[in-house]
């Protein structure tokens, strides 16, 4: 992920941070002596916090021209570094946290769906330019995602999971369609939410398709029209009801590989694009021993179901998948509850939730067996 802030750290300035951009030419230049091709994400939960103060973020249509301004420098700095490229980072988390999404700090229906169309034009946008740039680039989306199970096969079961799996393929229709879909349109009716497309807004979103479709997975939900039905399911932003079938990690999010296959499946029939699973991954409670090793047979367990679906999703099931990058490489903070004992890495890094450790790294055992893993391109999982 590039931070567009460490690029262009003011508001509307045309000259970008050359120390920011050498740090990218030196990240990909070391990728490169290894032979390591770069996927490359745009905006990763890091919109410049003078566009919050000032515009509200993206709720402001004048943050466009200034992303547009930051993909072009990129792109053309780049050139011939990168050729895989993600605009927004699960996008669709501008409708569940419009602040972390968008950098929306005044949050209102109205300002979430205009952050939305805003985001959508820029990505549109960025398409665009960076096709013009580069001819060779493949430009990709990427949104949070799962699988959606009715609790029951009753029929207002079956339909609240249709519903509920509308939310994560909105972006998804927009980003590989071009049009925004009539349920979303009906939706904003609905809530009395203000909304209009220019012609030449609609064309930009028609013109500026992605080329693939990336998402993280990490979990499947189930569905329940029923108001008595309440035992949920934690993780994430998912939730739902707890599936009687699935096993659970330390944080309650449930594991189910089948429901990475599962939701290949559907994104495919929906759409016919390339696929990417951008992240998927298990966090746990890592030890590490006295002798520098730590060892983590649970979470080589979880990749290797996942990795073992992807293959039936391409042998079996045809689809054109074309990458897998687990979350994470090497132990970091975790996003969703703020704590560092929640590890999802190859790697361990010595620091604690109370701040003690000193950042020293260590190979946990799931590191020598995922070298095995791409060394093989997923053929040996023992």
């Amino acid at each position: 992920s590039i931070s567009w802030p460490r690029i262009f750290p003011d508001l509307e300035s045309d000259t970008p941070n050359e120390a920011g951009l050498k740090f990218y030419d030196d990240v990909f230049d070391e990728l490169a002596k290894y032979g390591i091709q770069p996927l490359v994400t745009l905006s990763h939960y890091e919109t410049p916090v003078a566009f919050t103060n000032e515009w509200n973020g993206w709720a402001d249509a004048r943050t466009i021209e200034c992303w547009e301004r930051y993909v072009r420098t990129v792109g053309e700095r780049y050139k011939g570094k990168v050729k895989y490229w993600l605009t927004f980072n699960e996008i669709n988390i501008v409708q569940m946290a419009p602040y972390v999404g968008a950098g929306v700090g005044y949050v209102t229906p109205q300002t979430v769906a205009n952050a939305s169309k805003h985001q959508l034009l820029a990505s549109a946008k960025a398409v665009l330019a960076l096709h013009e740039i580069d001819p060779e680039n493949k430009v990709g989306n990427m949104v949070a995602y799962g699988a959606q199970y009715p609790n029951t096969c009753h029929p207002e079961d079956a339909l609240k999971a249709k519903f509920v799996g509308r939310d994560y393929h909105f972006f998804f229709d927009v980003q590989a369609t071009g049009k925004y879909p009539n349920y979303k349109l009906k939706e904003y009716e609905r809530k009395g939410i203000k909304f209009n497309l220019t012609e030449e807004e609609q064309q930009l979103l028609l013109n500026g398709t992605v080329d693939f479709l990336s998402f993280s997975y990490y979990m499947s939900s189930v569905v329940s029209a029923d108001p008595k039905v309440i035992e949920t399911a934690k993780g994430n932003f998912m939730g739902g009801v707890v599936n009687p079938y699935l096993k659970s990690s330390d944080w309650g999010w449930q594991i189910d590989p089948v429901g990475l296959r599962f939701a290949c499946n559907e994104l495919w029939d929906r759409y016919h694009k390339p696929l990417m699973i951008v992240e998927n991954g298990m966090g746990a409670q890592d030890v590490l021993n006295e002798d520098g090793t730590c060892n983590d047979p649970y979470h080589i367990d979880y990749l290797r179901s996942h990795i073992e679906e992807m293959s039936k999703v391409i042998n079996e099931d045809g689809i054109e998948l074309w990458g897998y990058t687990p979350w994470g490489c090497i132990d970091l903070v975790s996003a969703s509850t703020g704590e560092m004992h929640k590890r999802y890495g190859f790697i361990y890094v010595d620091y604690q939730d109370d701040g003690t450790g000193n950042g020293d790294r260590y190979r946990k055992d799931s590191f020598y067996w995922y070298k095995k893993v791409i060394e093989s391109n997923g053929e040996d999982l023992d």
